[in-house]
């Protein structure tokens, strides 16, 4: 039996962009949801890659969203800052989704939406999607397929996710020391949680494809073991367990690099036992994470060929930066909780519905 129609309550959609072009397929979506009456009455478009006197630039829109639709510059901070100017730059609306400019909002998106938003209680700061990552069929997924469909299984995923605009205000909005879109929502999550408020599961469904990615991408996303830092500096060192964040290969990659600054050392020493046993400490440990990575994977010359070029890198660029990480934050303190539910007048939905379209 289907579920009668719920009236939608008003929401506006901000969606931080670098002008891909996955972004048109995500506004085609939306502006379905529109057309079957269930749209937005705001759409935000923060262009976030730096332009000539921060102008932003035309965007593909689709005419149905075209009425409701800015297009503002970022400041080219990363996605935490560009959803900051865009909630805020959408006026008094009582909900705000946030969608990533490569996902494609399923089916039936606005009705069921309308549904989460509907039923979410008082205290519920955040309504999320599910997410979906297809991945080719016929064969295994490669390392960066299987790290993109990791996020089907986040706990809190901003690629679709609808927050009531009292809990951003709450919580001061995203952290923008989170440059990277990593970590920046796992962290704002645990603010809300800390204040009180509830982040629920929605019915919803968004669909994320695999972006295209180059062999070395699984270095650059190394990147992430500073923001790893950051959380601990914020959170405590239990916030992995609290974010249901995997913990990763740290410390495995410490004692691998570890080995080989010791085999160098050894070598520029004269110490040429003790740096050959160090070498081969460090080619076990590289030999080791290749292993685990090809496991899993399709097993093709090019995917086993970037898998042992990477294994080889990997350990080192996440243990700089982590060590980067551990210099910049040094003096970061503990992260102060979001205030509390109803510490913040609540926006009254008829008013803000008629705030918006006047």
């Amino acid at each position: 039996m289907l579920s009668p129609p719920v009236p939608p309550l008003p929401y506006a959609v901000v969606v931080p962009t670098l002008g891909r072009a996955s972004l048109r397929a995500c506004l085609d979506s939306v502006a379905a949801a529109a057309d079957a009456g269930y749209g937005p009455v705001r759409v935000v478009l923060v262009h976030d890659r730096p332009t000539p006197a921060g102008r932003a630039p035309a965007l593909d829109v689709p005419a149905a969203l075209l009425p409701v639709t800015t297009v503002v510059a970022g400041r080219g901070r990363g996605p935490a800052a560009a959803r900051n100017t865009g909630f805020r730059a959408a006026g008094p609306v009582p909900w705000i989704v946030f969608l990533d400019d490569d996902v494609v909002p399923g089916p039936g998106w606005g009705q069921a939406l309308a549904r989460d938003l509907a039923s979410a209680a008082r205290d519920t700061a955040a309504v999320t999607a599910r997410i979906e990552v297809p991945l080719p069929p016929g064969r295994r997924p490669t390392d960066w397929e299987r790290n993109t469909a990791g996020l089907a299984t986040a706990r809190w995923i901003t690629a679709d996710m609808a927050f009531r605009r009292e809990a951003l205000e709450a919580a001061g909005g995203f952290d923008e020391r989170f440059r990277r879109a990593f970590r920046e929502d796992a962290e704002l999550a645990l603010r809300l949680l800390e204040g009180g408020w509830v982040l629920a599961s929605g019915t919803r469904r968004t669909t994320h494809p695999v972006r295209p990615a180059d062999r070395w991408v699984s270095v650059r996303v190394q990147a992430g073991n500073a923001d790893d830092v950051l959380m601990g500096r914020l959170h405590g060192p239990d916030w992995w367990g609290r974010a249901a964040a995997p913990r990763g290969r740290l410390p495995r990659h410490l004692a691998v690099t570890a080995a080989a600054v010791a085999a160098a050392g050894c070598a520029l020493a004269g110490r040429r036992g003790a740096a050959s046993w160090c070498a081969a400490g460090w080619a076990a440990g590289t030999a080791e994470f290749a292993a685990a990575r090809i496991a899993p994977g399709p097993r093709t010359r090019s995917e086993v060929l970037t898998m042992a070029a990477t294994s080889a890198v990997i350990p080192a660029a996440a243990v700089w930066h982590w060590l980067r990480g551990t210099l910049a934050h040094r003096r970061v303190g503990p992260a102060a909780p979001a205030a509390p539910p109803g510490s913040r007048p609540a926006l009254a939905q008829e008013s803000s519905r008629e705030q918006v379209r006047s």
